[in-house]
């Protein structure tokens, strides 16, 4: 990837590197452009893949290379689906990352944040019959505002810009409760919605950099690991190291930010209510949008998760490295001990002379088997006849301890389902909101497994919930307890 300063991002010296460099000019200008962006577009932006098995995507493009060469001749586009996948995913091109998946012996495929960068500018091309300005215009005015209010160290200036901001709002219910209601006109509504649609899209292109950036992290550290020297308490202090700098870093803060505020059930369920009410308008009805504008937040939690997993294999990259050099340490051992063993044997027959070493000779315990006595009849055990009054008056009963019980997994995968069929997620804490619990912390941890077996669940392990259930008292009465454990959301069955 070429980086450039934005005080240089378009001089003479830079443009000729990224001509040169740049996967995404290599794209523009390759002789079968077309091909390429098309099929790329339909088969992971359009579609919001972000991963796809070789044979699949072989059979996407031998049905596409048929149809073009239908229409333009047999000879027009000669090599085989396979072919040209490989071409698009080497390293002097750079339009598909090729690799492999645990528990998969098949290569997969998923688009450079630069094929993506050039299918968002060619998009952009297009003539759009409608171009809205007001809604970018005011975005940036409210963009400024927020920058400068956030700034404002000032306790009086800041409680000054709430106040007039206050008096804003105070005014327009004014203006609302004298029957003068301002509605958004048609063109208004176009207007901020084709902004909204080219911002999500471009959010969710973003993942692909990002996860780009940990990956290159992840291959740093494995090029440490082969070629390392030194100690291992060495190596792990600068991997670390480099893995807190990303986290840490502006871009880090930024995804954990974002990550965070959509992983809120709240935040989740406004979104999907406000999408369902702008979709029924009219006015954004004639603009024909993507059926899959309805699950925007969906595809950014799944484009989210690869991201999250693309971090999680440096952890098993780092656990690796450890089972190795345990491996190498248990090696050594057993030269030295051969070394050992191989000059004992040389000075077997002319041992050294004189005293060598002195070391104290082993002592053991002896422990014979026919020293142990017979078996003998064990003393009657004599009970006392007491009687135990019960002096607390309480009325136990004893069945109690041999009560049990026996979780119902099916009964609990059911109530999980009816709430989804009903919502698009449901939390574990508010699923024990509306189907109480009933069977304690065993129910719980039903419910964990389910989430892990057959369910698709998103665990945030940054946010918890806690969980409340009544439990019956020997005297009759009920008290309530809690279990806090992080945040587990059930988005679909699988």
């Amino acid at each position: 990837m070429v980086e450039a300063s934005p005080a240089k991002a378009l001089d003479y010296d830079t443009l000729v590197t990224l001509r040169e460099k740049h996967p995404a000019w290599r794209l523009l200008a390759s002789t079968h452009a077309p091909l390429t962006i098309a099929f790329l577009n339909r088969a992971f932006v359009e579609s919001n893949r972000r991963e796809i098995a070789q044979p699949e995507l072989v059979e996407a493009l031998e049905d596409l290379l048929y149809s073009l060469r239908e229409q333009l001749g047999a000879d027009r586009y000669p090599k085989s689906a396979a072919a040209y996948l490989n071409d698009w995913s080497d390293a002097d091109q750079g339009w598909l990352r090729k690799y492999y998946i645990d528990g998969s012996d098949q290569p997969h495929f998923d688009l450079t944040p630069a094929t993506e960068k050039t299918i968002g500018w060619l998009s952009n091309l297009t003539i759009r019959s409608f171009v809205g300005t007001e809604s970018r215009l005011l975005t940036l005015f409210e963009l400024l505002r927020q920058m400068a209010e956030g700034s404002q160290a000032d306790p009086s200036v800041r409680i000054g810009q709430l106040e007039r901001r206050r008096a804003e709002i105070d005014a327009e219910i004014a203006q609302i409760d004298a029957g003068h209601v301002p509605i958004l006109d048609d063109t208004a509504l176009r207007d901020r919605f084709q902004q909204f649609t080219q911002t999500a899209r471009e959010l969710l292109s973003d993942f692909r950099e990002v996860e780009q950036n940990f990956r290159v992290l992840d291959r740093s550290v494995r090029e440490q690991i082969a070629s390392w020297t030194d100690s291992k308490g060495t190596l792990l202090a600068e991997i670390i190291g480099e893995r807190d700098a990303i986290s840490g870093s502006e871009q880090g803060r930024n995804f954990s930010a974002f990550w965070d505020y959509l992983m809120s059930t709240t935040r989740q369920d406004e979104l999907t209510e406000l999408l369902d009410n702008v979709l029924a308008l009219e006015a954004v009805a004639t603009l024909n949008p993507d059926p899959r504008t309805r699950r925007l937040h969906y595809d950014w939690l799944e484009a989210g998760e690869h991201a999250q997993r693309t971090v999680a294999q440096l952890s098993k990259q780092l656990r690796r490295f450890l089972d190795d050099q345990a491996w190498l340490e248990n090696r050594r051992i057993m030269e030295i001990l051969h070394n050992i063993e191989a000059t004992a044997l040389a000075v077997r027959d002319e041992p050294p002379s004189g005293e060598v070493i002195e070391i104290e000779l082993p002592t053991a315990d002896i422990n014979l088997p026919m020293e142990r006595p017979l078996a003998g009849p064990e003393g009657a055990i004599r009970l006392a006849d007491v009687t135990f009054d019960d002096a607390d008056g309480l009325d136990v009963d004893p069945d109690a301890l041999f009560t049990q019980f026996v979780i119902d997994k099916a009964a609990l995968t059911a109530k999980v389902r009816r709430l989804l069929r009903r919502r698009g997620q449901v939390s574990l804490g508010e699923l024990c909101r509306l189907e109480p619990v009933e069977q304690g912390l065993a129910e719980i941890v039903a419910y964990l497994e389910l989430a892990h077996s057959t369910f698709d669940a998103v665990i945030d392990d940054e946010q918890e919930e806690i969980i409340l259930w009544d439990v019956d008292n020997p005297v009759g009465s009920t008290f309530v307890r809690q279990a806090r454990i992080p945040r587990v959301i059930f988005v679909g069955a699988r």
